[in-house]
């Protein structure tokens, strides 16, 4: 009754919907062909196939990423420079020892049951967990999807629930980065394997994990920002609508671009940032102080979401009567993508939402099946311009 009660779990996701996930899982090491035989036909499993909503393959390789030495003090180096960022671009990478670490029982990921524990209810997140399903449903794996709704109490309670489920692993995408460190200790000092999607955390974090899965947020950011200073001929003026300050999303697409722009294109200059969160009507009025306060120095315009924040800044620049702004923005929603199909954005980001929940999944998968895990695995990057937009329909959220 108590495993029933723990893994029949309410979770809330986008537009109010309440969804029960029960899980079909035993306690840890409970339920499953044991030995060499589950650990083949685990390994036999082909999931080259299996593809996300829009088309692309859900659960493609993880790409990886080159580090360069840390410097010896970060915080003294200029706000631009790259290296500046170095602890939070590379959390994880070179910060030691893992802690307490757990080996893979390398027999199979057939019969397993993990829980994933998300940040809170957003359509993205909806996709995301579409995503972890559809890749545990691959893998022949049993999965709870918990959501917090963006309360890192409620995500605590939830850390502590999972413990006392025993799952064969817990996944989390950490609410902020200081809670992150206790939540990933308590997991890996109970016994059970942890693993770290979506959102970095610090480097102390990632020493309990066995890895952690998502974007390379910093490399996107660069590599939109590479494309837009060359459709703005290496010069003009860029002004920032950035993620919600203090979190990672938010160092990565402000600093990301600006510090691949300073080196790039050191002719672009930044003109101001403002960080007005996630509201259309509040990103619009944002946009339309700065046509009134830069007028003709303001070129491009870089923002950190292509839904809200993309509505809002193409809304302002239309009835300012400027056709001269350009516009880049991270993610890929519906929203962007039609803003990028009609020509009111200049590029978004490729970051796939079911691939992000799904390469979380396969991470766990390949412990179980006692392959060699990096310490980060990145999603592939991509961008998507209006000659290319169509392949990636139908959006994920």
């Amino acid at each position: 009754m108590k495993r029933t009660i723990l893994t029949v779990l309410l979770v809330l996701i986008a537009g109010g919907a309440l969804v029960f996930a029960a899980g079909g899982g035993q306690q840890a090491g409970g339920g499953q062909q044991a030995g060499a035989d589950n650990l083949q036909k685990s390994l036999a499993l082909d999931v080259s196939g299996v593809k996300s909503t829009d088309g692309q393959p859900l659960m493609p390789p993880l790409s990886p990423k080159q580090v360069p030495p840390r410097p010896a003090d970060p915080n003294a180096l200029p706000e631009e420079d790259a290296l500046r960022w170095y602890d939070q671009e590379y959390a994880g990478w070179n910060a030691g020892a893992k802690i307490n670490p757990i080996n893979s029982p390398a027999n199979g990921s057939i019969g397993k049951h993990v829980i994933v524990i998300v940040h809170g209810d957003h359509p993205w997140t909806t996709a995301y967990m579409n995503g972890a399903r559809k890749a545990a449903q691959a893998l022949g794996m049993t999965i709870d999807l918990w959501s917090p709704n963006w309360d890192v109490n409620v995500q605590n309670q939830m850390i502590d629930q999972a413990i006392n489920a025993r799952p064969d692993a817990i996944g989390v995408i950490p609410i902020n980065a200081e809670s992150a460190v206790q939540q990933f200790r308590k997991i890996n000092q109970a016994g059970i394997p942890a693993f770290g999607t979506n959102t970095l955390t610090t480097a102390e974090a990632m020493r309990y994990m066995v890895t952690w899965t998502g974007p390379d947020d910093w490399g996107q950011m660069r590599k939109l920002a590479r494309h837009l200073a060359d459709t703005m001929g290496k010069k003009g003026g860029i002004a920032y609508i950035t993620h919600n300050p203090g979190g990672s999303p938010y160092f990565a697409r402000m600093m990301g671009p600006r510090t691949e722009l300073k080196t790039y294109a050191p002719d672009i200059k930044t003109l101001d940032f403002q960080s007005p969160g996630f509201d259309a009507p509040a990103s619009k009025q944002v946009v339309a102080d700065w046509i009134t306060r830069f007028g003709r120095d303001l070129n491009a315009i870089f923002l950190a979401d292509d839904s809200a924040q993309a509505i809002g800044a193409v809304d302002a620049i239309k009835e300012a009567g400027r056709t001269d702004i350009l516009i880049v923005a991270a993610g890929n929603s519906k929203a962007g993508m039609d803003l990028i199909a009609s020509g009111d954005l200049l590029a978004i980001t490729y970051q796939t939402a079911e691939g992000d929940g799904a390469a979380c999944v396969k991470a766990m998968a390949d412990f179980f099946n006692g392959k060699s895990l990096p310490e980060l695995g990145y999603l592939a990057q991509d961008i998507i311009i209006k000659d290319n937009v169509a392949g990636f329909q139908p959006p994920q959220w």
